[in-house]
């Protein structure tokens, strides 16, 4: 394990780096880790074999069909403001411009560019997002309206808000546009559901999506009976996450930080697993899962990974984590695949036409090494041809497991 405890150590040193202005940070510390790790084994003991993703994903019930498709990596996000009307304390960041909507990166200024960059690459569900797309009412139902049209009658569509302009009239439009299902954030407002209900037989999905705060655990576990008596079928709780917009108000709030790739939250996860654990004991009719950081990070990244490399380059070798591998005994490559905007001045910028249509992209190499030797070879032979249960120690082979295989999540703290 010696090569994962150096990259571990790496991320100590990234993120109290990034965070260096931030003294009053409570970082996780070993002597508190061995505690929450054996409240978090019990509560998992509880989800018992109902964990998604390589155990990223502890559920209760169901998952809707969106994060489904968000699991197999088939879902774009498109953004269509960065501008919003709440101040949650947790927003991870600064949201007071109206932009072009967006998605990875790229602007789309009108709905048909982005129908067809959805049909292109062949998603399977959509979501419309901010920002608030409440607010920009008019655009958010030509967007929705033009996907519903354009593509594949299947597609699964559904609209994050903060439920502040919610009005039965708005939602009929976007139902009757097609419309699957509607997220709330009710933590944009007090945790009320009255806007939730204006949903509740119009949209033909009704979901909660918020983070999950330990300081409203118990408030939200009495709250399932009321979210099901509105209509709501699922219950999704995200992950809590510190960045430099938010620091502030975690800070005040005295969380535990964990150093992940972006440093996360400890009590935002214990609190989501004890509520799914209520839940279950409570055996109430709704569908509650946890999207963990790690998933995120891991399974949504490493599925447009994928789904991108296989357009692009679809005969090369595509690891289960979304990357390019060349290998050739003597050698071994990755690679990754970015998609970029169509004013991108790049060097590097290559591009490739599809109906008409000119996609712009670039390939970055992540790791090369040459003149590996047999003995390397024989083992990253044996490394690629069955995923081990642990991570390498070997500072090249845990490298190379780190491009082919989505690292479980809930590792120990």
């Amino acid at each position: 394990m010696e090569a994962m405890f150096l990259w571990l150590n790496s991320l100590v040193n990234k993120n109290k780096t990034e965070f260096a202005s931030w003294s009053e940070i409570n970082w996780l510390n070993p002597y508190a880790a061995y505690d929450f790790e054996a409240q978090r084994t019990k509560l998992l003991s509880v989800v018992d074999n109902d964990i998604l993703y390589n155990g990223t994903k502890p559920f209760y019930n169901h998952i809707s069909n969106g994060c489904s498709i968000c699991g197999a990596g088939k879902w774009s996000c498109l953004f269509i403001t960065n501008k919003c009307n709440a101040s949650c304390f947790y927003c991870p960041a600064k949201q007071d411009t109206d932009e072009l909507p967006s998605t990875q990166g790229l602007d789309f200024d009108n709905a048909s560019d982005y129908a067809q960059y959805v049909k292109h690459f062949n998603f399977k569900g959509v979501s419309f997002s901010g920002g608030e797309p409440l607010l920009y009412f008019d655009r958010t139902l030509d967007y929705l309206q033009t996907v519903r049209n354009s593509c594949n009658p299947d597609l699964y569509i559904w609209m994050y808000t903060n439920g502040i302009l919610a009005e039965k009239n708005k939602f009929e439009m976007l139902a009757n546009a097609g419309l699957n299902e509607i997220r709330f954030d009710i933590g944009a407002t007090r945790f009320s559901l009255d806007n939730v209900k204006k949903a509740k037989g119009i949209i033909p999905n009704v979901t909660i999506e918020i983070p999950a705060i330990l300081e409203e655990k118990e408030h939200l576990i009495a709250m399932l009976p009321d979210m099901i008596q509105a209509g709501v079928t699922n219950l999704n709780l995200h992950q809590l996450r510190l960045t430099n917009h938010n620091a502030s108000n975690l800070i005040k709030r005295g969380y535990t930080i964990i150093n992940a790739e972006k440093p996360i939250v400890l009590e935002s996860e214990l609190a989501a697993l004890e509520i799914i654990s209520k839940a279950k004991e409570m055996g109430l009719n709704i569908g509650i899962n946890y999207c963990s950081f790690h998933y995120k990070h891991r399974f949504q990244k490493a599925g447009y990974r994928q789904l991108i490399a296989q357009k692009i380059q679809p005969d090369a070798v595509i690891t289960k984590a979304g990357y390019l591998r060349i290998f050739n005994g003597n050698s071994i490559e990755y690679k990754t695949i970015k998609l970029l905007p169509n004013n991108s001045n790049s060097n590097d910028c290559l591009q490739y036409n599809f109906d008409g249509t000119n996609y712009f992209y670039t390939i970055k190499t992540l790791l090369k090494e040459e003149n590996i030797g047999s003995d390397y070879t024989n083992r990253i032979e044996q490394l690629l041809s069955n995923e081990p249960s642990e991570a390498p120690s070997d500072s090249l082979l845990f490298k190379i497991w780190q491009m082919e295989y989505i690292e479980r999540g809930l590792r120990e703290y």
